[in-house]
């Protein structure tokens, strides 16, 4: 690669890593072409890209953005899925990708200027997503008020009942 065209793929990849503050680098090696092609389709689905970068780049690069500790990671084939706002959902699509088609290595990720060990990104992938997290909230506020509801409900149905049967017994007799 000449100079100039490395100075720009250092500057993309600053610009990548300082966009976003969680990625996970992957070994992609004996990954085929429809596989590598899967494998970003799902994480679009899930708001990250893959991008392979040249681990030389990739160094000059996270050390520009001020990223200490990745250099370890850059040893290898390097790919780079920077996500979006949820770390959980990429993590899940890595790791299901690594279970189903053993061929890709996770080498770790940074999340929150925090470096993650492959463990702690695996960890990572068994939380909830996002969207499990509030509906849970959700479910915990609606709950409460659902309760609160049923209660208050509960004298206006008993009197209904109880008109219901005075009701009936006149219909009787």
């Amino acid at each position: 690669m000449a100079k100039p065209e490395k100075v720009a793929a250092v500057d993309r990849i600053i610009e990548k890593l300082r966009s976003t503050d969680v990625y996970y680098l992957v070994d992609f090696r004996g990954l085929s072409v429809g596989d590598a092609t899967d494998l970003r389709s799902r994480l679009r689905a899930n708001g990250a890209d893959l991008i392979v970068v040249k681990n030389t780049l990739a160094k000059r690069a996270a050390a520009e953005a001020g990223i200490e500790g990745l250099d370890g990671l850059f040893e290898g084939p390097t790919a780079i899925a920077y996500c979006g706002d949820d770390p959980v959902a990429p993590a899940k699509t890595l790791v299901g990708f690594v279970k189903e088609k053993k061929k890709l290595v996770i080498k770790g990720g940074f999340l929150q200027s925090q470096i993650l060990l492959q463990a702690q990104v695996e960890q990572l992938a068994q939380l909830p997503s996002r969207e499990e997290l509030i509906a849970k909230v959700v479910g915990g506020i609606a709950a409460p008020l659902y309760g609160l509801a049923n209660v208050l409900t509960g004298p206006i149905r008993g009197l209904v009942v109880a008109l219901d049967q005075i009701r009936e017994q006149k219909a009787a007799a």
